[in-house]
C-alpha cells in the first residue's frame, strides 16, 4: 500500500481548493453572462415594442386625417415612448434625415431634444436598411459597459421614405448585478489566496519542526542511547509524539539494561557446571602430584611435583582472570578512535609470538576516512582484537599468514566499522561452529574457551555483532560495530 506524506496531502488539498475556486469562478461568470444575456434580450424586446407602438400610433393618426404636421408627429412619438423607460426614438426621412426626435423618460434636468451625435450614423444606417428591406431591422452594438440596441420600422404612409426608430441601452458591466459579480469574484480570490498563504505558512512551519526532530534523532550520541531526549516543538500533535518517543526511549534503555544484565546472569549460570569441571581437573592433578611426592620422599620428585603444581595454579589463574573479564560489566568509554594505530598496536603485541611460529601479520586499513573516526571504546575493542589475533596465530601453521583489516561499510543505511581477522589455518571444526562463541567451547586442548565469549560480550556492549564468515576461503572472523552510537 502506497504511503503519502502529510505535505503531499496538504498540497493535494490546496490543488483541489484552487480547482474548486476556478470552477466556481467559471460558473459565476456563466451565471453573470446568462443574466446579462437576459437583460439584453429584455431590452431588445422593449425597444421592438416601442418601435411598434410608434407604428400603431402613426397609423391611427394617418387614418384620422389626410395631412400630418410635424407637431403631430412629435406628439405621436412622445406619446408612444412615454410608457417605455430609457427608450428614445423618432421618425427618420430618407431624404431629410431626422424628422422627429423624443426622449420622454430622460432623467436629466430638462427634456432632451437633440439627436445623439455619437449614434447618428448608426441610426441613419439602420433606418436605411429597414427602408430597403421594407420590414423591421434590429442592430445590437456591444461596448465595454453596455449594449446599444436599435430598431427601425418602415412607416406605411403616402409620403415614401419615412421610418420609425427606437434606441435603448442595456448596461452589462454596470449596476447591482455587476457589483455583486465583482464582490463574489473578489471574495473568492481573497479566500483562495488566503488559504494558499495559510497552507504555505503551515507547511513551512510543520516541515521545519519535522526537520528538527529528524536532525535530533540522527545526531550522534556519545552515551550510546538508542533514542535521544527530544525537545518539544510547540505543535500540540507533534508534542504528543515527542512525549511518546521520550517515554519509549526511557523504557527501551531500561529494557536494554535489563536484557544485558539477564544475558550476563544467564552466561554465568551456563558457566557454573563448566567452571566446576575446569577447576576440579587442575586441583585433582595438583593433589595427585603432592601425594606422590610426599609418599616417595625423593627430593627430585618433590621438585617436579611443585613445578607441576605451579603450572596448574597458573592455568587456574588464567581461567579465573578470563572468567572475571567475561562476567564483570564495564561501562563503555566511547571516543573518536583512529583505527589504523589501534590495529598496529595490536599486531606489535604479538610480533614475537608470530615470529617464533613463523607466521606473518598483514594489516589493511585502506579506505578509512582520516577526518571521520568511529566512536568506540579503544581499550575494550583492543582486547577483542587481541583475542581474535591470538586465536588466529595459534591456529596458523608455520609459513602461514594472518590478515588484520578494517573497513567502513553501510548496512541498512547505517555506517559501521568492520574489523576482520583471517588466517590460513585448518579452519574451525564444524561440530563447534554453532556454539563457537559460548563459554568453554574450544577446539584446542590447551584453550579455556573464553576468548571468543569475551569478544562477543564486547561486541554486544557496543551494540554490534561478531561472527564467523561462512564459506570464506580463509578462516575469517568479522567484528561489526556502529560507527557512531545510535
Amino acid at each position: 500500500m502506497t504511503a503519502y506524506s502529510l505535505r503531499a496531502r496538504l498540497v493535494t488539498l490546496w490543488i483541489l481548493l484552487l480547482t474548486s475556486a476556478i470552477a466556481t469562478a467559471y460558473l459565476m461568470f456563466g451565471v453573470y453572462a446568462q443574466s446579462t444575456g437576459v437583460q439584453v434580450a429584455q431590452a431588445d424586446v422593449t425597444v421592438g415594442r416601442a418601435c411598434r407602438e410608434i407604428l400603431d400610433r402613426y397609423a391611427a393618426l394617418v387614418g384620422l386625417r389626410a395631412g400630418v404636421a410635424e407637431a403631430d408627429l412629435a406628439g405621436v412619438v412622445e406619446a408612444a415612448l412615454a410608457g417605455f423607460s430609457g427608450i428614445e426614438g423618432g421618425i427618420w426621412s430618407a431624404a431629410d434625415g431626422s424628422v422627429v426626435y423624443a426622449y420622454p423618460t430622460y432623467e436629466g434636468t430638462g427634456p432632451k431634444t437633440d439627436l445623439p451625435a455619437a449614434e447618428r450614423d448608426t441610426i441613419a444606417a439602420v433606418n436605411a436598411q429597414a427602408l430597403r428591406a421594407n420590414h423591421a431591422v434590429s442592430v445590437n452594438r456591444p461596448s465595454r459597459t453596455q449594449v446599444l440596441l436599435l430598431q427601425a420600422c418602415p412607416l406605411r404612409a403616402s409620403e415614401a421614405g419615412l421610418t420609425a426608430w427606437t434606441m435603448g441601452r442595456a448596461h452589462v458591466n454596470d449596476g447591482p448585478t455587476y457589483t455583486r459579480f465583482l464582490a463574489g469574484l473578489g471574495f473568492l480570490t481573497v479566500t483562495v489566496l488566503g488559504s494558499a498563504a495559510f497552507l504555505g505558512w503551515f507547511l513551512y512551519g510543520f516541515s521545519g519542526r519535522i526537520a528538527r526532530l529528524e536532525a535530533a534523532l540522527a545526531a550522534p550520541r556519545p552515551d550510546g542511547g538508542d533514542l535521544p531526549r527530544l525537545d518539544r516543538t510547540g505543535e500540540r500533535e507533534l508534542d504528543r509524539l515527542v512525549d511518546a518517543l521520550n517515554a519509549a526511549g526511557g523504557r527501551l534503555r531500561e529494557a536494554q539494561a535489563r536484557v544485558v544484565a539477564a544475558e550476563r546472569l544467564a552466561a554465568v549460570g551456563r558457566l557454573a557446571a563448566s567452571i566446576a569441571h575446569e577447576i576440579r581437573n587442575p586441583i585433582a592433578a595438583m593433589r595427585l602430584k603432592a601425594e606422590n611426592a610426599l609418599v616417595s620422599g625423593d627430593p627430585n620428585r618433590a621438585a617436579t611435583a611443585l613445578g607441576t603444581v605451579l603450572g596448574q595454579i597458573a592455568r587456574v589463574d588464567t581461567l579465573l582472570r578470563d572468567l572475571l573479564n567475561l562476567t564483570q560489566a564495564r561501562a563503555l568509554n566511547r571516543a573518536p578512535t583512529a583505527v589504523a594505530p589501534l590495529l598496529a598496536d595490536c599486531a606489535s603485541l604479538h610480533e614475537d609470538f608470530a615470529g617464533a611460529r613463523g607466521v606473518r601479520i598483514e594489516i589493511a586499513t585502506d579506505g578509512l576516512p582520516e577526518a571521520d573516526q568511529p566512536h568506540i571504546d579503544r581499550c575494550q575493542v583492543g582486547r577483542a582484537l587481541d583475542n581474535l589475533l591470538l586465536n588466529a596465530l595459534q591456529n596458523t601453521p608455520p609459513g602461514g599468514r594472518v590478515h588484520l583489516g578494517a573497513q567502513r561499510v553501510t548496512i541498512d543505511g547505517t555506517l559501521r566499522l568492520r574489523l576482520c581477522v583471517s588466517d590460513t589455518g585448518a579452519g574451525i571444526d564444524p561440530a563447534i561452529r554453532s556454539s563457537l562463541f559460548e563459554p568453554f567451547v574450544t577446539g584446542r586442548p590447551d584453550g579455556t574457551g573464553l576468548g571468543l565469549a569475551i569478544v562477543r560480550e564486547i561486541a554486544v556492549a557496543h551494540r554490534g555483532a561478531v561472527g564467523l564468515v561462512a564459506d570464506a576461503p580463509e578462516t575469517t572472523f568479522v567484528l561489526d560495530l556502529p560507527w557512531r552510537p545510535s
